[in-house]
């Protein structure tokens, strides 16, 4: 039975996924709080399904990383083929930088679903990652590594360790409200990129690791008991989402950009640290809910077991 996911839903959900998809502010405790405030986390079977909606609008994120860095995209299409050494110096390192998580992330899915994605552990990531972009940000300056001021390096021009240490920040993602596009902007910096480079190669990043968790998460919902998110929700919000998700992304993303050449992260941090003391009396209100995703075929014992209970309905949020 198709549930009445309206249209307005749907708009905020993709404007909300693709703005702060590449923004360093962590989508999990802004997709927490919108589909709280839009009522989205009550019944199971919609619940579920608007979990699979904000994954398969992840589409729209990284087709908007494809337009804008196409020439990036076709130069190591071309590195590929051959035709292009810089392109394919560049291709390697993005896939150096993607099997870290490559290789952790569907072995850890599900056991950090069930204990990290709990208020605790989300607010304490979202809240201490600003505080570290702001401390990093000034460590930076500090140097005198900032960049606006270093060698314009590109993500080709990483040697393959580097690129494998930003890999393994970006595993550090995987704690729910951490941000993805944080720890690797900031490792990208720290191995001396400018921050617009840093951004650029954070972005080329996600189209394997966001395109990866895409395809896992939908197979999932495809694959798993009940109806899938198609059956529940309609084709309608799904296609408005993954539309509007495309164009938001794509505005971020040049916002950011922008933004970095001549602010650095600071703002960003600040802003995290605002978020969670937003959130911390939501949560403890019972207004907004955190917590792991009851199967539908898990049994009743399981599903009221200690460590699966939530502190409200339980809410599932790929974590970035």
């Amino acid at each position: 039975m198709t549930h009445p996911l309206g249209l307005f839903d749907a708009v905020i959900l993709g404007i909300v996924e693709g703005v702060t998809e590449y923004l360093p502010v962590s989508s999990t405790g802004h997709l927490v709080l919108a589909k709280s405030l839009l009522g989205l986390d009550s019944a199971s079977d919609v619940e579920r399904s608007v979990n699979a909606l904000l994954i398969v609008i992840q589409g729209g994120a990284i087709l908007a990383v494809l337009g804008l860095y196409r020439k990036a995209v076709g130069r190591m299409i071309l590195g590929v083929l051959g035709k292009d050494p810089g392109g394919l110096l560049l291709f390697r390192n993005i896939l150096i930088a993607f099997l870290p998580a490559a290789v952790l992330g569907p072995f850890l899915d599900d056991w950090i679903e069930a204990r990290l994605f709990r208020p605790i552990p989300v607010l304490l990531a979202l809240g201490v990652g600003g505080i570290v972009m702001i401390l990093a940000d000034r460590r930076l300056r500090d140097r005198g590594d900032r960049i606006s001021n270093a060698t314009d390096r590109t993500g080709a021009d990483l040697s393959a360790r580097a690129a494998f240490q930003i890999g393994l920040l970006q595993c550090v993602a995987m704690w729910p409200g951490t941000s993805r596009s944080m720890v690797t902007i900031l490792g990208g910096m720290f191995v001396g990129l400018r921050p617009a480079r840093a951004a650029e190669f954070s972005f080329l990043l996600g189209l394997p690791t966001l395109g990866g968790a895409t395809v896992f998460k939908l197979a999932k919902n495809m694959s798993g008991e009940g109806p899938d998110m198609f059956a529940v929700l309609g084709w309608a919000p799904v296609l408005l989402g993954l539309a509007v998700a495309t164009l938001s992304a794509a505005l971020a993303v040049r916002w950011l950009v922008s933004w970095l050449t001549r602010h650095g992260l600071a703002a960003f941090g600040w802003y995290r640290i605002g978020l969670t003391a937003v959130l911390v009396p939501l949560v403890i209100a019972g207004v907004v809910s955190i917590g792991p995703e009851v199967q539908d075929d898990q049994s009743a014992e399981a599903a009221t077991a200690p460590e699966m209970i939530a502190p409200s309905d339980p809410t599932t949020i790929v974590r970035r």
